[in-house]
């Protein structure tokens, strides 16, 4: 026998809402779940272009070269040169007169000019000749007479020097003359208190043989030291 048939009614929509109800939160979830693979898939997919080979050029900054400005000095602007001044027009009719020179012919110009005479040589330059009328070195030297000692003998200490207790040596320096004096004695190095003065005096009374230079007598500069010793 056949199985009697179910006439559709209310009966059965339930039990499909049921049915519905029942997947409901099954397929809320299984579509969340493919939402999220799908939005994974899309975060991790690159999509920057393919390199095709094409090099990457980086712009290079444009480099700032400081050059040094060299300061120029403005050159002062040569004024121009004045004007030539206008001509002026002479008349034909002027009649310019000649200029007579009066040339002495018995004038000689081979003859010998009168020109004044040269001045006098200078104070200066006579006295620079006559200083350099003495040697320094001849063949002989001077030599002085007798012994150094009797020279010294003469010296006379001076007063003030003993009781400055001055003591040393006074060089003196001088012309031996062809006669064999003493000429214009000087001092080189002094030691004062009067020292200075009596060497000069003691030195002027000295006498030498003259020197010689190719068996003539000359005059020749000559030194003496005179010693200024106090005796206890």
């Amino acid at each position: 026998m056949e199985a009697p048939k179910r006439k559709p009614g209310r009966s059965g929509n339930k039990n499909t809402e049921t049915d519905l109800r029942n997947y409901y939160t099954i397929l809320w979830e299984t579509g969340l779940i493919l939402a999220l693979v799908i939005f994974i898939i899309l975060f991790r997919i690159d999509f920057m272009p393919v390199d095709n080979g094409d090099e990457l050029v980086i712009e290079s900054q444009e480099e700032v070269i400081m050059e040094e400005i060299v300061q120029t000095r403005q050159q002062p602007e040569i004024p121009p040169p004045p004007r030539p001044p206008v001509p002026v027009e002479v008349p034909n009719d002027e009649i310019i007169e000649d200029i007579h020179i009066d040339i002495d012919s018995e004038l000689d110009i081979f003859s010998e000019s009168r020109l004044p005479p040269p001045p006098p040589p200078a104070a200066d330059e006579e006295a620079e000749a006559e200083e350099e009328d003495f040697f320094v070195f001849v063949e002989e030297m001077p030599r002085l007479k007798g012994d150094l000692m009797e020279l010294q003998a003469k010296v006379r200490y001076p007063e003030l020097a003993r009781r400055a207790g001055i003591e040393g040596r006074v060089h003196i320096q001088f012309i031996v003359n062809e006669q064999g004096q003493v000429v214009d004695p000087w001092v080189v190095r002094g030691i004062g208190g009067g020292c200075d003065e009596e060497a000069l005096r003691v030195i002027r009374q000295a006498e030498f043989t003259p020197g010689l230079q190719r068996g003539k007598p000359v005059r020749v500069q000559y030194s003496l030291p005179i010693y200024f010793k106090i005796k206890e």
